[in-house]
């Protein structure tokens, strides 16, 4: 019988995961609040079919009876805060919010059948960002000019790599969290909203906007202050030996700082110091040059630094079109799978159908994440939004790369989806300041 079920929930999961991610786009160019609300329902419809089969399997597989109890309790938490989302936000956008349950779900899912320990941790985690996300939107649009706050926002990101630099633990060759009462987190991931809400402020600062002779000054000067606090945040990322997050800090100052001065030498001047700080990377830390060796010749040091990509890109190759189903692969082959490489299980187990269906979510909620801020006519909010959109677009760029052997591993999460407490609470904060800044369009 659980054979039977297996062999057909890949194709069923394949097909529901591709009715939910056409919906996300269908979304787009629906016109009029009904019509929205009709796809919107869909895309809620669909996600929860995807999730109780699933945990359907993983129970007729495992036979643990614990599958059914937590399918209950996380559609209890996707119903409550789809339903308290729509009734406290009306005006904010429902497809951003079955996105952000869709990506919650399918980790947690994968979690289970990786390892129920994490999976009950990340649970916990979960249902905590989103009983904080839901009082931002309201909270956010309480408090006015924001920019006032521009420099503690910087000097506190600051602040916080700064004390993981000192005191942080050392994880794989890097300093990358901190430990308080036994429990540990990554500053990082809550520097970088402090490092947009700092960027968003003082680039949209009146000068940036005016001809004169003074505007004209104080841009100098707010660009120069900028690039100092940039430069700041980038060193003490890359003496933590955290080069993944040093490249997403640095991304989003040069998107957001190209957007402020609409001059095209910003990203080509970057692109020249991005290589010249990769060469010097390479030069400097013995953990950079093994993982560029693992990225070009990953086959050559199987045994070695190669053993993860090359366990990775297995899975993937494993997984065909349809996948091997819920617990029929092998991705606890690949280390630190539920961290760095989520997207690799998904494809072995799921199916490449999925995980492609899984990359064109990302793509609509980085499309959401843009169109909020070309829509949007405050300069601040405008800023904020592209940090933002940034920092999660490069993210998921950085993780799905390097997976799949298109750049270099970089040990950044999956967003929402990968384990790990600090990057979800992040995230889910990301996404509520998107949504306060829709709510304040409407």
């Amino acid at each position: 019988m659980s054979g039977i079920i297996l062999g057909l929930s890949r194709y069923v999961l394949c097909f529901f995961s591709a009715l939910y991610a056409f919906h996300c786009f269908l979304g787009f160019g629906s016109e009029g609040e009904k019509e929205r609300r009709g796809v919107s329902l869909l895309q809620a419809f669909f996600l929860i079919l995807i999730h109780v089969i699933s945990f359907t399997v993983l129970y007729f597989r495992t036979g643990d009876t614990e599958a059914l109890y937590y399918c209950a309790l996380q559609e209890v938490m996707i119903i409550a805060y789809m339903v308290l989302m729509r009734f406290l936000y009306p005006e904010s956008s429902r497809i951003l919010v079955n996105n952000m349950l869709f990506f919650l779900s399918v980790g947690l899912v994968m979690l289970f059948r990786l390892s129920p320990e994490d999976h009950n941790k990340q649970f916990i985690v979960a249902v905590i960002a989103l009983v904080i996300s839901l009082p931002l939107p309201a909270l956010i649009n309480r408090i006015k000019e924001h920019w006032k706050y521009t420099y503690g926002f910087g000097l506190s990101g600051m602040i916080l790599i700064f004390f993981v630099l000192v005191v942080g633990n050392v994880t794989r060759g890097s300093r990358l969290s901190i430990s308080i009462a036994g429990v540990s987190f990554q500053s990082s991931e809550f520097a970088k909203i402090l490092f947009i809400l700092f960027l968003a402020g003082i680039l949209s600062d009146d000068c940036f906007f005016g001809d004169s002779r003074k505007d004209h000054e104080m841009r100098q000067i707010n660009t120069g202050v900028s690039a100092l606090f940039a430069f700041t945040y980038v060193l003490i990322m890359v003496l933590s030996k955290d080069l993944g997050g040093a490249a997403i800090f640095f991304v989003i100052y040069v998107m957001m700082l190209y957007a402020a001065l609409k001059n095209i030498m910003v990203p080509g001047v970057s692109l020249c110091l991005g290589a010249a700080g990769l060469a010097v990377s390479y030069k400097l830390f013995p953990h950079v040059r093994n993982r560029f060796l693992a990225w070009r010749r990953p086959f050559s040091y199987i045994e070695g630094q190669g053993y993860q990509i090359t366990q990775s890109l297995f899975a993937i190759g494993t997984g065909g079109w349809f996948g091997m189903g819920l617990t029929e692969g092998s991705p606890d082959k690949i280390p630190i799978v539920s961290r760095d490489f989520m997207f690799s299980a998904i494809a072995e187990e799921l199916g490449c159908i999925f995980a492609v269906c899984f990359i064109l979510v990302c793509i609509s909620t980085f499309l959401t994440f843009i169109n909020t801020a070309i829509s949007d006519n405050n300069p601040y909010y405008r800023l904020l939004s592209l940090g933002i959109s940034v920092c999660y677009g490069f993210q998921v760029f950085l993780n799905i790369g390097g997976v799949t052997k298109f750049i270099p591993l970089t040990g950044v999460t999956l967003p929402l989806t990968s384990y790990g407490g600090s990057s979800c609470l992040s995230m889910a904060v990301m996404f509520a300041i998107i949504q306060s800044i829709i709510v304040s369009q409407e």
